[in-house]
């Protein structure tokens, strides 16, 4: 289903030139984009690049936004950020729309023949990288977007801001990155800054729709690094050091019970995941010290901070009861991400024009998280899930975000375009642009 276009940004948008159909026309330039989206992404795919070196990636995306005729384009924003200014032909309001560019270390299995087999460098280590999270269909569909909207900028009301983020996955250790490092550089400053953000992202679900969730939707989350110290000696005696892995074995089972049984979950859900751990060179060592990394995440602002403290104390007193210590080191990366109610509300018609009505539906709570969030602290923002698993596919059934693999069906891809462009056009009728 394909409805035509919404009342209000129809109104904004029926001037017709030259006597033709405002919506013929828009659906004609959709139509001649679609194939250099799939193009675009196929190639950003094939060319990941981790988080604050996405330099191939920017320089591909600032020469289309120039080649559009946009009125400003802006590069090294935030490391490799690229921001494009679209003024319309007509006054109105400015909105931002965003995609982020980084890849991830993950070595690709999907098997496509547009595969990744490139490596980057990620804190020090040699490492495959992969566009496990779809980054690269967020740059091609806002791409695709802009170029839409420069074809039809006369009848555009308002300007609208193309945001190329980089670093939405995490800036490497000692670097600042992401959407807090692009509002520190100025996104959100002097006349043309954006009054309310968009974005989009690919999520293993029922291809073509579009997942809403009115306020929280997506976790907030914070990287956790526990360090133990412990003291080493001989592998056959381990009574005379303190064994640190001993140690953190204890931590990574006790911190599971701080969300089973310290968190009021009815305030919404919790994680404690510990992704990597290192400690150690041969079998028969003990080591001196042990690291762990890990996540957390947390929906209520009251309950996260409870959890925070728990489990420092829960990770010091055990490290202390064996003779050891610990530090435990707590960033946070990003609040909840969620969706402004009323915003979400005005733009539930360019929604169904986007994927039509049948496709558009309430998400469940999500625990990842997103630093799209940070935007959401200075403006109103949306941020919508695109299913782009293949047909016949449900939900749960396919692989996850961050799997080796991911893939989204391109055919879902034009949807996410028409979604942006379609904030665009309507944000303008439903707040006053003429």
């Amino acid at each position: 289903m394909r409805p035509g276009l919404p009342v209000c940004f129809a109104l904004i948008f029926a001037i017709p030139a030259f006597g033709q159909d405002p919506q013929v026309e828009l659906d004609t330039s959709l139509r001649a984009v679609e194939p250099k989206v799939i193009a675009w992404r196929r190639d950003l795919h094939e060319h990941p690049e981790l988080s604050n070196r996405e330099f191939r990636t920017a320089a591909k995306v600032a020469e289309h936004l120039r080649s559009l005729g946009m009125d400003e384009v802006r590069t090294g924003i935030a490391h490799t950020g690229v921001v494009a200014t679209l003024k319309g032909g007509r006054p109105g309001p400015v909105i931002g729309l965003r995609a982020d560019m980084d890849g991830l270390p993950v070595r690709e299995q999907t098997g496509l023949p547009f595969a990744s087999q490139a490596r980057g460098e990620y804190n020090g280590e040699d490492v495959y990288v992969m566009h496990a999270c779809g980054h690269d269909a967020h740059v091609a569909m806002l791409m695709g977007a802009a170029e839409v909207l420069a074809l039809h900028r006369d009848r555009l009301a308002g300007t609208v801001q193309f945001v190329f983020q980089p670093a939405e996955e995490g800036p490497p250790a000692g670097e600042e990155g992401g959407a807090a490092l692009m509002i520190k550089e100025g996104l959100f400053d002097g006349p043309d800054a954006p009054e309310a953000m968009f974005g989009l992202h690919v999520w293993p679900s029922e291809q073509g729709t579009i997942s809403y969730r009115s306020g929280g939707y997506m976790a907030a989350a914070d990287n956790l690094q526990i360090s133990i110290r412990g003291r080493q000696t001989h592998g056959s005696s381990p009574w005379l050091g303190v064994d640190p892995i001993y140690v953190a074995a204890q931590v990574i089972n006790a911190i599971q019970g701080i969300a089973s049984r310290h968190v009021d979950i009815t305030r919404g859900p919790a994680v404690i995941t510990i992704g990597s751990i290192r400690g150690g060179v041969r079998g028969n060592i003990i080591p001196d010290d042990v690291e762990m990394l890990g996540t957390i995440r947390t929906f209520d602002v009251g309950e996260r901070e409870k959890l925070h403290a728990r489990l420092r104390t829960t990770v010091t007193n055990i490290a202390e009861a064996n003779g050891a210590e610990a530090t435990v080191t707590i960033e946070p990366y990003a609040p909840v991400t969620g969706n402004d109610p009323d915003l979400l509300r005005s733009m539930m018609p360019a929604l169904y024009w986007a994927a039509g009505e049948d496709k558009v539906q309430e998400g469940r709570l999500i625990t990842g998280a997103e630093d799209f969030a940070h935007y959401q602290k200075h403006v109103p923002g949306l941020f919508l899930m695109l299913g782009v698993n293949d047909p016949g596919v449900p939900a749960g059934a396919a692989p996850s975000n961050h799997s080796p693999m991911f893939n989204s069906n391109e055919a879902a891809l034009i949807v996410g375009v028409r979604a942006l462009v379609g904030f665009a056009l309507e944000y303008a009728a439903r707040t006053g642009g003429d």
